[in-house]
């Protein structure tokens, strides 16, 4: 588990993750102000909460999580490296995978600036940056 605060992530940046899945279960990926309140739950799934290779996506306001959106293309693989890259504006996220595939999610607060990484789940993090 890492969480980083009272950090910036602008609208603009790029926030690039490296790490490792190391286990068949799943890991997840928080972008918000706080644990209650989180503008992207970004989550792969290898196989738990009943869903097999599938990305999740969610956002939770005041401690409620909102409506899910899944995403098929799944290029995660037990103990291989990956690396992420997330940026986003007022409107959407737009998530670039290690496949080179991209995804969007809707930016619901419509914020300019998050303070609150945190990842969490069966990864081991290499390295976090942003430019």
């Amino acid at each position: 588990m890492l969480t980083l605060k009272n950090m910036s992530f602008k609208a603009g940046q790029e926030l690039k993750i490296t790490g490792k899945a190391t286990s068949g279960t799943g890991f997840s990926i928080n972008i918000g102000h706080s644990e209650d309140t989180v503008a992207l739950h970004f989550n792969p799934r290898f196989g738990e909460h009943g869903d097999s290779q599938t990305i999740v996506c969610n956002s939770k306001k005041e401690g409620s999580w909102q409506s899910e959106q899944r995403e098929s293309s799944f290029p995660f693989r037990v103990q291989e490296e990956f690396k992420i890259t997330m940026e986003f504006n007022d409107k959407e996220f737009h998530i670039k995978l290690p496949s080179g595939h991209k995804m969007q999610f809707p930016n619901r607060f419509g914020d300019k600036k998050f303070k609150h990484i945190h990842v969490g789940g069966d990864v081991r993090i290499e390295g976090i940056k942003i430019q």
